[in-house]
This record gives structure tokens, sequence and C-alpha cells, in this order.
């Protein structure tokens, strides 16, 4: 199989994808040494495991799994919260690390990442392999946590890369060895490939990622959408997805939503989730200057059914003070007394550019543009004090009744240094040594 080409040049680009192995856990082991090796795992506030160490993985503890039934397969098992400012303290020296090699990286997500170093063999020294080995070696020596990564042609490629040889692994897929790597590969397993479509493929007799790449263009043209297309082009070596390193500024979506511990039938503190769901979204929507035209609410049982309810705005807003009355119609809709519910989410859909609204009749400009000043010195506030400085009055009871969390605060939040606050730490993390 190996003669089979599909790039005609070895890297015609060079595309990286750094993936942090087991990252929280890895994390949590960067800043307690004495954790090394033992099976831990995180998400001890949510009660399921939000990521396990390769140690409890070794024993059969999956992420998703209910706390009890981690503890089942492992009575040694090391629980902690998830400590996320910590992590993604951890996620951008990851990234500024990366850019010491090229200006072109990707925050793909909190843990992983593109980078493109075409052409940066003459200005690093070194070839395509030295580099990415390097970029590796600092990541891991630098934050003492596992990485791995994959350098191939494509994006797609690089994601399949970084994949091969978990965890730590260093994995090159140059064009002529593309088959090579496809050829056992299940066709689920491709980046961007999901259920629907997997099952599609395997009508066309394609069941691993090389009978994919080997379909003709016109079949592939005529049976697949666009990203489908995409994704069989990415799989030959042929660079369609670039890579994107200024921050990302448009959504289809923005969501937030709260677990929280234990689950409870409350309704004022429920909506008071739910009113701070929103209001983190909303903050979002007006940092990149965008506005909802529809909101869509929910709340999850504790036996995981969700109920939830979407209304459209009568013109697209990102001040929760003028959607409240709506939220409160909508919370009351799926409410149902004596439930408990364990999580309540708020998802704004078909965002606009803002300075794009247009008033209606029954519209007051006058009103909404007053609102506006006022949630912009709200998040001048946030800037200085923390999130959530100025909030709605509807999610107080979080101020007064906790956040829900279970288990015991991070070691981080437990800690405060000179000048920090309760809502705002310093960019640093607590590093636990013996002395």
């Amino acid at each position: 199989m190996s003669d089979l080409i599909f790039s005609l040049s070895s890297w015609p680009r060079a595309i990286v994808h750094i993936d942090g192995d087991a990252f929280f856990t890895s994390c949590e082991e960067a800043i307690h040494p004495e954790l090394k090796g033992k099976p831990l795992i995180t998400g001890g506030e949510r009660g399921i495991v939000a990521c396990a160490s390769y140690a409890a993985k070794k024993l059969g503890v999956k992420r998703g799994v209910p706390l009890h039934e981690a503890k089942r397969i492992c009575r040694d098992l090391i629980c902690l919260p998830s400590d996320y400012e910590t992590y993604s303290l951890f996620s951008r020296r990851m990234f500024a690390i990366m850019r010491r090699f090229t200006p072109d990286v990707e925050e793909y997500s909190i843990d992983e990442a593109f980078a493109d170093i075409t052409g940066m063999r003459r200005a690093l020294k070194g070839s395509y392999e030295d580099i990415v080995r390097k970029m590796k070696t600092d990541i891991e020596r630098e934050l003492g946590i596992g990485v791995s990564a994959g350098l191939a042609t494509t994006k797609v490629l690089a994601k399949l890369a970084s994949k091969h040889q978990k965890p730590s692994g260093l994995t090159l897929i140059p064009g002529r060895e593309i088959a090579r790597y496809l050829n056992d590969l299940p066709v689920e397993k491709i980046w961007g490939i999901g259920p629907a479509t997997t099952n599609y493929l395997s009508k066309l007799g394609c069941r691993t990622a090389l009978a994919f790449a080997r379909l003709s263009e016109d079949t592939v043209r005529r049976r697949l959408t666009k990203p489908g297309v995409e994704i069989w082009r990415e799989l030959r070596g042929e660079s369609v997805y670039p890579v994107i390193s200024e921050e990302k500024s448009s959504y289809a979506s923005i969501s937030k939503t709260k677990t929280f511990a234990p689950p409870t039938s409350d309704a004022g503190y429920l909506f008071a989730q739910l009113a701070r769901n929103l209001e983190s979204a909303c903050i979002k929507a007006r940092r990149y200057h965008l506005a909802p035209k529809k909101i869509v609410v929910f709340l999850k049982k504790q036996n995981f059914e969700t109920a939830g309810s979407e209304a459209a705005l009568s013109r697209p807003c990102a001040c929760p003070l003028e959607i409240s009355a709506l939220l409160r119609g909508l919370f009351d809709a799926i409410f149902r007394a004596g439930e408990s519910y364990r999580a309540t989410g708020a998802i704004l859909l078909d965002l606009v550019a803002d300075d794009s609204v247009q008033y209606t009749l029954f519209d007051d400009p006058v009103q909404a543009e007053k609102i506006k000043e006022v949630y912009a010195v709200a998040d001048e506030l946030a800037q200085k004090f923390g999130k959530h400085t100025v909030h709605l009055g509807s999610s107080h009871l979080i101020e007064t009744l906790g956040k829900g969390r279970r288990g015991a605060p991070t070691a981080r939040e437990k800690t405060r240094l000179p000048g920090e606050t309760a809502r705002r730490h310093l960019g640093l993390p607590i590093l636990h040594v013996k002395t």
C-alpha cells in the first residue's frame, strides 16, 4: 500500500498538532509531584470523571463514568475537583511555547493546538522532525506535563498522527507515507466524521480511512456534502483547512451550562443558576460584539433527562436585563415542582453583529441605548474586579446559597495571594513541593 502516493511532495505543507495527554490530571501531577503515576481523576465536584490519568485508565476508569462506579473499579482512586483556573494557565503557557517556533498557532481547545511550520526549516536550522521534537520536548520539560505530537501535510492527518502513539508519542506522516497510516484506521476515527457519515460510508464499502481516501473524486462529490469532500481531500494530503492564528471572533452559537451538587428542586435557586448562565453567555457575546436572535434554556434532571424551551427575541440583544422577563417565562414552562435538577444551561443562537441591529416600531431605542451603556460599565468593572461583579438580582441567590460545588475547593481556590480577592486571582498556579 505504501506505493500509493496521495501527495506528490512529502511536505507541501508541514502542519503540527500538539495534544495534551490526560491534560487535567497531567496538570495536577505537575503541581502535585507526589501524585505522579497514581490512579487519579478530576471532576469530583460534578460527580463524574472529567479526566482520568493513564494509571487510572489502565485499571478501566473512563471519562464520563459516575464517581461511585469509578471508585468501585479502583478503590485507591484519588478524586480531585477540577481546577480550571490552573488548567487554563498551563494551556496558555503551552501555546506560548509553540509560538516560539512559528506565529501560526491555532488554539483548538484547552489542551490541543495546530501549528503551521511550513518554510521554517532554514530559520530554525533543522528538519521538520527536529522542530516538532524540540517543540514537544520544551513543553514537557518546562511545564512538567505529557503531550503527543503529530506532523503531517494537512490538519486532519496531523490530528490522526498525534493520536497514533499516545501517550507522549511523536508521529510523522509525510505525503508518501499517507496510505500506510490510513490502511488499518477505522473510518469513524477520522476527525470530522460522525456516526451518520460513518454509517453512510460503510454502505459505500468504506470501513477504513484508506478505502474512503481511495474513492474517486466524482463519487465523493456526488455522494457527500461539502465537509465530507474537504475531509476526503485532506486525507489525500491536500491542505484545505488553514491554520488560523487569529482569535476566534465568529460563533454560530454560544452556550453556558452549570452542573451543581447536590441536586435541588428549589425553583428560586435553579432560576438564579439559569440567570447566571444567561449572563455568562451574554458576556461572551458582547466581548465579540455579537447579539442573538434566539435563546434556548434547559434544565437537566438527576436521571439526566433534559427539559428545554426556545424563544425568538423581538430583536437581537446581548443585554440580560432586556431578556430577563422572557427568561422567566421559559423557566416557568419547563420547571416541574418536586423534581430534582442537577444542571441548568442557556444557549444563544442565530448570532449577528450587534452594530447591525435594527429597531422595530415598538422598540424604544433610547431605553435600549441606556441599557447598553449600563452593560459597557458592567463589563469594565468585570475586567477590574472579576466576572459577575455586577449581576442580575435574580441570580443573587448563588451568592448567598453557594455555587453548588461538590468536594473540597481546589488548592488554588483556597489560596489567596497578596492583592487577590475571592473573585479575582493572579495568573499563577500553586506549586506543591516537599522542601
